[in-house]
């Protein structure tokens, strides 16, 4: 799959959100890479603490409830990093794919809303999750 039809993939799960969600996304650029960089594994092990398994994807940023009002100036955007490589290597159907870009595109929104890993399991469970 190149990255076109891996950008539409993503473009459909970010359409799909709920317009509550969709209005207060700002400032954030959603990326394509192949495989995690050796600096974003450092990152990721730094905040959790451990080992990290297959990454799918990574947001890196402040999220909404922890940041004030951004600056005067251009501010850099949050960054939301989705795995090509990672996802593809764990898929066995094209609707694999597209279930494990969707869900890990929410995931990783959830993030910049705030939500923990924790919250956005629970949320899952509950099939709910409240509006920003």
């Amino acid at each position: 799959m190149d990255d076109s039809q891996f950008r539409k993939l993503i473009n459909r799960a970010i359409s799909e959100l709920p317009k509550e969600f969709l209005e207060k996304m700002e400032n954030v650029d959603i990326v394509i890479e192949d495989w995690p960089n050796p600096h974003q594994i450092r990152e990721l092990q730094q905040r959790g603490g451990g080992r990290v398994g297959l990454l799918l994807g990574l947001y890196q940023g402040i999220p909404r409830t922890k940041r004030g009002r951004y600056g005067i100036g251009p501010t850099l955007p949050d960054k939301i990093s989705i795995f090509k490589r990672s996802i593809l290597a764990i898929s066995r159907s094209p609707e694999d794919v597209n279930r494990i870009v969707k869900d890990t595109v929410i995931h990783e929104i959830a993030h910049h809303f705030g939500l923990d890993d924790s919250a956005i399991h629970a949320a899952k469970s509950n099939k709910k999750v409240s509006k920003p």
